[in-house]
């Protein structure tokens, strides 16, 4: 029998708030340019990403007098706001929401187009991975219904990516017993103490997050498919069918169906092109090095990753680095 460890989810936490203080907590010289990157939670795969191109930044720092902290943030939509707002220079975003904001639709209908919204290159597919108690007898998204289901908190990726799921479908959340909105940090702790039935997760994998889930607790991942996922797909360009590998996760052997978009780093058409172009050519220049930051990145190709999901134009500073480098054609 599995007992649940309040002590393995938590240690994702605290040693996530570690790492934010180690890499936030910047000494910026007068001298010296700081750009803030905004990522998700400090235990999902945005944040060490973020934290390793940073990285890549500092330690250059005396050759180009510019410094990168990373940000821990709510996730997509926070991040596209606060780019909005000036208050982040570079952002990772879903390629949906990149889409919506590019576009003025959707969540961000009331602002209208982002027409200083600019790509900077797109990494790892995301998959909707929905996690539930196996005592919970979830196997289909419709065994949702009258359940306890975290559909995640306001201004992240997932939340909306999960409401969009949900108006295609018909749903209110009065389908739900209860329609919780923890954070993704603390959503894996809830359901391991019986406060929620299953909460959903928009991620590559394997994610940390879900493995110390499914193995301190009785844990099962459920498909996304049906006719409203196909609805979607069929609609939706920045869309794709995905699988999550069977035996990735502990006591789930099979391939679980699911859907997905792309995850993209974007920046502001304001923000200066020599510091684009440096952030590019610092993940560039040391490839090998950034694809072992995490398993999502392993197959990375720059090829693809100049194009696929990218909806806003690239950024001046990026497509120079791109041209240079031979990857793009002038």
């Amino acid at each position: 029998m599995r007992h649940t460890t309040k002590k393995c989810i938590k240690n994702i936490v605290v040693l996530g708030a570690v790492a934010m203080v180690s890499l936030t907590s910047v000494h910026v010289r007068a001298e010296e340019k700081l750009i803030k990157f905004g990522t998700g939670g400090v235990t999902g795969v945005y944040y060490p990403v973020g934290g390793t191109v940073c990285r890549f930044i500092n330690r250059k720092v005396k050759d180009h007098g510019v410094r990168c902290s990373v940000e821990s943030t709510g996730g997509s939509i926070y991040n596209l706001n606060s780019l909005r707002q000036g208050q982040l220079d570079f952002a990772f975003a879903q390629s949906d929401w990149q889409d919506a904001d590019y576009k003025g639709e959707g969540v961000f209908a009331d602002l209208g187009t982002d027409k200083d919204l600019r790509s900077v290159f797109s990494l790892h597919s995301e998959a909707l991975t929905i996690v539930a108690r196996r005592d919970a007898n979830i196997k289909s998204l419709d065994d949702l219904k009258g359940k306890r289901f975290n559909i995640g908190n306001l201004g992240s990726g997932t939340r909306s990516t999960i409401e969009e799921l949900m108006h295609v479908k018909g749903w209110s959340k009065n389908i739900f017993k209860q329609a919780t909105e923890f954070k993704v940090t603390e959503q894996a702790q809830k359901l391991c103490d019986n406060e929620i039935d299953a909460f959903a997760f928009n991620t590559g994998h394997p994610n940390g997050a879900i493995q110390e889930v499914t193995s301190a607790c009785d844990a099962v991942i459920v498909p996304v498919v049906g006719d409203a996922v196909n609805s979607l797909l069929k609609r939706h360009s920045y869309y794709a069918n995905a699988i999550i590998p069977g035996n990735m996760y502990i006591d789930n052997p099979n391939d679980i169906p699911t859907y997905g978009v792309k995850a993209t780093i974007v920046s502001s058409a304001k923000v200066d092109d020599e510091l684009v172009y440096l952030f590019v050519k610092s993940v560039f220049e040391n490839f090998e090095n950034f694809k072992i930051t995490h398993p999502v990145l392993a197959h990375l190709k720059k090829e693809d990753m100049i194009s696929n999901g990218l909806i806003a134009p690239l950024h001046e500073g990026a497509k120079r680095y791109y041209i240079e480098a031979g990857l793009l054609k002038e």
